[in-house]
């Protein structure tokens, strides 16, 4: 489903990212873990485009790109690209002048041009997978945190994704609320949704997914199984990241 060749991120002199190279199969949970500024969502944001790469190569599905120095990408390479893709942002993003049903309808709308009608039926749906149909007519100010970032799943599924990304999408939830958030991610990984996500939620990379990668400094320091990753691990790096963050 997603494969990524020695993919390199600059910002004037400093390097970000620094020749990754990964793959994830389709349906499985990638949980992305490490300290701030390892280039953990840069690395996302170049999953979907929203950064893009100085070189390497990222191949979604039957789509691939080779970066090459400062080449310009096209828009339709661009939007092709990102139609595959699913984004759940850290602080919700969502519209709001916008209901929770508008929100989710929106991309349907103005992406996909799906017919308002279709658009409005698949968003109730997808409002009643995260549990919030009865919110649908509420807007953002109206909904607690947890709320307000479950619409932003069903926003990101309302697009028909390949692959939902997923950028922290708890940090900025109160303790009380990131369980609600958590069990919509944990049944969407049940039902075999391809998902890259970003976080620091040790339990959920334990629990849930497939594969745990562990960046630092722009690279890949480790990656394997949960058990691989938090069990059986004597990496000095990860040891001391793993002690400071569920105090092992």
């Amino acid at each position: 489903m997603i494969s990524v060749e020695k993919v390199s991120k600059r910002y004037g002199e400093l390097e970000v990212l620094k020749g990754i190279s990964l793959s994830i199969e389709k349906g499985k949970t990638a949980v992305i873990i490490g300290p701030s500024g390892s280039g953990k969502t840069t690395f996302l944001r170049c999953l979907n485009l929203l950064e893009t790469p100085e070189s390497g190569e990222i191949t979604l599905g039957d789509k691939s790109i080779d970066f090459k120095g400062k080449t310009k990408l096209s828009s339709s390479i661009v939007t092709s690209f990102r139609q595959q893709t699913g984004m759940v942002f850290q602080n919700y993003n969502l519209f709001p002048h916008l209901t929770a049903l508008e929100n989710v309808m929106e991309g349907q709308v103005i992406v996909l041009k799906r017919e308002k009608t279709a658009a409005r039926e698949k968003a109730l749906a997808l409002l009643e997978r995260v549990g919030l149909r009865d919110k649908a007519n509420m807007y953002p100010h109206q909904l607690s945190g947890g709320q307000q970032q479950r619409v932003g799943i069903a926003r990101a599924m309302g697009l028909d994704p390949a692959v939902l990304l997923f950028d922290e999408p708890t940090s900025a939830l109160d303790p009380e609320l990131v369980g609600e958030v958590l069990k919509v991610m944990k049944d969407l990984a049940d039902e075999g949704m391809t998902m890259v996500v970003v976080t620091h939620e040790m339990s959920f990379a334990q629990n849930v997914a497939d594969q745990v990668i562990f960046m630092d400094q722009g690279v890949i320091v480790e990656k394997g199984t949960p058990d691989e990753i938090f069990t059986n691990n004597q990496n000095p790096r990860l040891v001391q990241f793993l002690n400071k963050v569920i105090g092992r």
